[in-house]
């Protein structure tokens, strides 16, 4: 008995020694898998051999690559490709790949291929520049064609894309360090010095492998290296980025950064649990999108798919796509089927046209070049996914999956899958016929609403305020209204942007800091201070923007410390991307909201330097040298800008206005009749046309221009007090009193109430 109890005493002590090891063991992996590194996708053969073979060959595998024999997909056997006169020749030397055509300058040259860039349906070579620079040749390779070709001539058509233009191959536009690199490599950092303008840029692994999607995995692969019977449970078997058992946005947001048109805040690290800390999306509006969300420009998935039905009903990526190979699960309609009845969804009551093997004719375009066979038109995809070409010859198809809606073209100009395949049809066409199988269609569709509020249609505000409180309406179409409502100049619009800015959607909030306008200083404070402490990096930065133009000592301790603090996290994203003409302007408005001026100059400068024809910044660069009495460089630099864009109505606004200043006074007439005339909604333009006028003794043209303004805005309290003294120096005071009484019926408690009374009761 004795014996015994000794026996279960260490037994117990022996249990007690190898929980206590697993509890250390466990959490030593936990601290470890936060400091994990990465180790390369070589690691995960051995336990996930069928991921690793499904995921080699994909898109990502290939998405960038050494350019040796197996990976160049190019003719590189002296062939030639001609382009306005010049011959680009591609050809081998020493088991190296070049190319001899126009650099640098626009003066012709040979460069070595360094990398392959992409394999499907075009490939593209990355050409090294002794400042750590790859940039794109513009002349690709189709793989499906078997040819080289400018991708100029299809991107760029209207375009003649000279050296010094930002879009030439050797300059920013096709710069792979900063456009391209962090989404085709794993653990890319892009390391820029925006002091000596070169890049240190690395990675791990130069394609898109296992540790892109799963995070570093040094701590996993420590887990998984003990031996089962005494592995411990842990959190995500110690990878930093959980892929499983998440939910449909957690997924969607995961595959975003890279799928998405945005702007980067910093390198892509892991973990990234909130997506809007890593990344602002671009909105579906002009000129990325069409009017009514279709895709316009490349935007890569996200933006579309997150406007959809599908995603609000928790559709995500891998329903449909194979997580490592990247193909489609099903082949054809029976990838629909997984969630639409074959019975509904696959019969012709539904789809109206031609099965594949019913006897017909193709649709037959371009001389037979263009080919649409009999049965396409029952493809899911061809009448709720229908894409565009972009980059030439890569086919992307649209991710919003809408119903085909022929009749908006008819009234938005926007395109419609009818027409994709009958191209020799109207849209009126179209839309017949959609009607006569359908009905007509009178469900609502924001595309034209989202058209009237860009068309600065002010009775679009209540319809725009009622689609960002409806619950179907998607969070990025919500952040789209807001944009509009923001410009829509109302008092209902102002007041109802101003409550937005606590809206529980991020994209809202970022929207309504960006669009608010403050009645004063202390209204900006009140609404935008508490933004700073803001769940996501995007809204706190857009709040310290908009907040830098107070200074920090209107402000207690420690609001002042946080919005010192947010101001150099908004620095810190900006000088990420600061080898981009955008990121250096928006330095030089932060430099010049906190006066620092020198700086800004300093950034307006380079972000003209970078590209010459970004005028905001030269915009924005006058305005400074204006400041400071330079207003012989501040002209130049927006005559530049009129002789470049000459039909940017707000740069003759801002022209004009300096030229009054400089006593230039009947050019300035001209530059700002030129902006009313570019920019009939800028108010501001009639406005300070009405002053000079006025200054000017032209009366007539004065008050026209005064009451373009009010045809606009007729609730603006500032135009009306000015028509109200306008009138009454003219000796109208008739015309005044009606002036007055419109005041007291928009702003019924005005603080002058009794005053504009008093005049009223006066002239009657």
């Amino acid at each position: 008995m004795l014996l015994a109890n000794f026996r279960k005493s260490l037994l117990l002590i022996e249990l007690s020694i190898v929980i206590s090891i697993l509890f250390a063991c466990e959490q030593g992996i936990k601290s470890e898998s936060q400091d994990a590194t990465f180790v390369g996708s070589k690691t995960c053969i051995e336990c996930h051999e069928k991921e690793y073979n499904l995921w080699k060959h994909s898109d990502h595998d290939n998405a960038m690559d050494t350019a040796v024999s197996s990976t160049v997909l190019g003719d590189f056997n002296d062939a030639e490709f001609v382009r306005n006169g010049f011959t680009s020749r591609f050809y081998k030397k020493n088991g190296k790949f070049y190319v001899h055509t126009k650099g640098p300058g626009g003066i012709p040259g040979d460069y070595q291929v360094a990398y392959t860039f992409g394999v499907r349906p075009l490939q593209q070579y990355l050409i090294p520049f002794e400042d750590g620079r790859y940039q794109c040749l513009q002349i690709a390779w189709d793989t499906e064609k078997q040819r080289w070709y400018h991708l100029a001539d299809s991107v760029y058509k209207d375009q003649e894309i000279t050296h010094d233009d930002w879009l030439y191959w050797t300059n920013n536009a096709q710069n792979w360090n900063g456009m391209c690199a962090e989404c085709h490599s794993t653990n890319l950092r892009k390391n820029y010095n925006p002091e000596t303008r070169q890049y240190n840029t690395t990675w791990s692994e130069i394609d898109v492998s296992c540790e892109a999607c799963h995070g570093p995995g040094s701590a996993h692969n420590n887990w998984a290296e003990i031996n089962e019977r005494t592995r411990p449970e842990i959190d995500n078997y110690g990878l930093l980025v959980q892929t499983s058992n998440i939910t449909s946005n957690e997924q969607v947001d995961q595959c975003a950064y890279c799928h998405s048109r945005r702007s980067s805040f910093g390198d892509f690290v892991h973990p990234r649990e909130e997506l809007f800390d890593i990344m602002s999306p671009q909105l579906p509006i002009d000129p990325y999108y069409f009017v009514d969300g279709q895709i316009l420009e490349e935007d890569y998935v996200y933006g579309s798919f997150t406007q959809s039905k599908m995603h609000r009903k928790n559709v995500r990526c891998t329903f449909c796509h194979d997580a490592h190979s990247l193909k489609l699960k099903f082949d054809g309609n029976n990838l629909c089927y997984q969630c639409h009845t074959r019975e509904t969804y696959g019969s012709k009551s539904h789809h109206f046209h031609k099965e594949k093997n019913e006897e017909g004719e193709p649709l037959i375009f371009e001389n037979g070049k263009r080919i649409i066979q009999v049965g396409e038109g029952t493809k899911c995809v061809s009448c709720h996914m229908p894409g565009r070409y972009f980059m030439g010859v890569d086919y992307r198809r649209d991710h919003s999956m809408r119903i085909p809606r022929p009749d908006l073209s008819e009234k938005l100009g926007t395109p419609n899958a009818c027409n994709q395949c009958h191209i020799d049809k109207s849209s009126k066409w179209a839309a017949d016929h959609t009607e006569k199988w359908y009905g007509k269609s009178t469900r609502f569709h924001f595309g034209e609403l989202i058209h009237r509020a860009a068309g600065n249609d002010t009775l679009a505000v209540p319809e725009l305020i009622k689609l960002i409180e409806d619950e179907n309406t998607s969070e990025l179409i919500k952040a789209t209204a807001t944009h509009y409502l923001g410009n829509l100049p109302t008092n209902k619009s102002r007041s109802y942007v101003t409550e937005l800015i606590n809206n529980e959607n991020a994209l809202v909030r970022r929207e309504a800091v960006r669009n608010f306008i403050a009645t004063d200083i202390d209204e900006l404070k009140s609404e935008l201070l508490p933004l700073l402490k803001d769940s996501t990096l995007m809204v706190r930065i857009e709040a310290a923007y908009r907040l830098s133009v107070i200074d920090l000592s209107e402000l207690d301790s420690l609001s002042a410390a946080l919005l010192k603090k947010t101001i150099s996290e908004y620095i810190e994203t900006m000088e990420y991307s600061a080898d981009f003409a955008t990121s250096r302007h928006n330095l030089g408005n932060i430099y010049t909201n906190t006066g620092q001026y020198e700086k800004a100059m300093e950034n307006y400068n380079e972000a003209v330097r970078i590209d010459d024809k970004f005028y905001p910044a030269k915009v924005n660069l006058a305005m400074l040298y204006n400041r400071f009495s330079r207003n012989d460089e501040a002209e130049q630099l927006l005559n530049e800008v009129i002789n470049e864009y000459p039909d940017m109505g707000e740069v003759y606004y801002s022209l004009g206005l300096l030229q009054a200043e400089m006593g230039k006074y009947e050019i300035a007439v001209g530059n700002l009749e030129t902006a009313v005339r570019l920019t009939p909604e800028n108010t501001r333009a009639s406005f300070n046309l009405f002053r000079l006028y006025e200054f000017l003794n032209q009366q007539e043209k004065a008050i026209d221009a005064l009451n373009n303004c009010l045809s606009i805005e007729p609730e603006n309290l500032e135009y009306l007090y000015a028509k109200i003294e306008f009138l009454i120096k003219a000796n109208r005071n008739e015309e005044a009193v009606a002036v007055a009484k419109k005041i007291l019926f928009y702003y019924p408690e005005i603080p002058d109430k009794q005053d504009l009374e008093d005049f009223i009761e006066a002239i009657n």
